[in-house]
């Protein structure tokens, strides 16, 4: 058997600034640090950080007083920064600059007045940040179904905005309905999906046909590690999302010449490595890496922890 191993794959930029800031907290304040919700969503990286000293939680009531608190890369409504500062709190935005960016347009909607339609899943946490910014105007539209039927107040004034890890083919169709019944929809000046779930969607439609089973490593939490799986099924093999190897099953590579391999944005590729361990195991004896599109974006880390 072989595996064809994409690239790029595994933390995106807005991921590696969130893991850093918490890291970087901790060697400034010592331990505890605490985060609000999972930094990322993925359990190993979670585990890590706790052994480190983090502390993740979901109540900021529960934080001591005076203790500093990290948002995590998802992003947060403006309440959350006011109970931040209600419970006397030292906030540390580690929020997706992206992700930032989608907020900051539904601002920019609101300020005018307009019904901000907001493409994503209602359940998602960064989708739960933006419709904060404006809960009484932002509609949440999922599919190209809802789309279909989605009413608005004032249809000349309409914005609408993307949660960052969507299926890019997906949130393609449901915007096309939306510019199609209402005409003076108002788009962001640039694409809202994150150029690291574009590009990791990219590398796996490239390498349909050519692989029997996709393996795609990441959280069951994980957004763009969901879509990925959704998009490797989508070619007609079997396609299975999985934390590590051990969740490995020698079954699923009964008569599988190609394992395509991918993992989400916030997979570690220490991860990555011990599946491929796991898949020599099991008999494969060559491992190729595909390129796709280079990433070089960096971002810097929040003021407080910029040295």
């Amino acid at each position: 058997m072989k595996v064809l191993l994409c690239r790029p794959r595994g933390f995106c930029a807005g991921v590696e600034r969130a893991i850093e800031t918490v890291e970087r907290a901790l060697g400034k304040w010592g331990r505890p640090v605490y985060v609000r919700h999972e930094i990322v969503h993925n359990k190993v990286v979670v585990q890590d950080l706790e052994q480190k000293g983090a502390l993740f939680v979901e109540d900021l009531a529960t934080v001591p007083k005076g203790s500093h608190v990290i948002f995590s890369a998802h992003g947060v409504a403006p309440e959350v920064f006011d109970q931040a500062d209600k419970y006397q709190l030292h906030a540390i935005d580690a929020t997706c600059p992206l992700v930032t960016k989608v907020h900051l347009e539904a601002r920019r909607f609101a300020a005018r007045d307009f019904t901000i339609l907001l493409i994503g899943h209602a359940e998602h946490v960064e989708v739960e940040g933006v419709v904060g910014e404006a809960p009484e105007r932002t509609i949440v539209v999922a599919t190209a179904a809802e789309a279909e039927l989605v009413e608005v107040p004032d249809p000349t004034k309409i914005g609408v905005v993307t949660q960052t890890t969507l299926s890019v083919d997906e949130a393609m169709q449901v915007m096309a309905v939306l510019q199609r019944r209402f005409p003076e929809l108002r788009t962001p000046r640039k694409e809202d999906i994150c150029y690291a779930t574009t590009n990791r969607q990219m590398a796996v439609k490239s390498l349909r046909g050519r692989v029997d089973i996709w393996l795609v490593i990441g959280d069951p939490m994980s957004s763009n590690s969901n879509r990925l799986r959704e998009l490797g099924a989508q070619s007609g093999v079997p396609a299975h999302l999985l934390l590590g190897p051990d969740e490995v099953k020698a079954e699923w590579f009964e008569g599988v010449e190609s394992i395509g391999l991918t993992s989400g944005a916030s997979t570690p590729e220490s991860s990555v490595l011990a599946v491929v361990d796991r898949l020599k195991e099991l008999g494969v004896s060559d491992v190729e890496e595909v390129d796709g599109n280079p990433e070089t974006i960096e971002f810097t880390l929040p003021l407080e922890l910029r040295t």
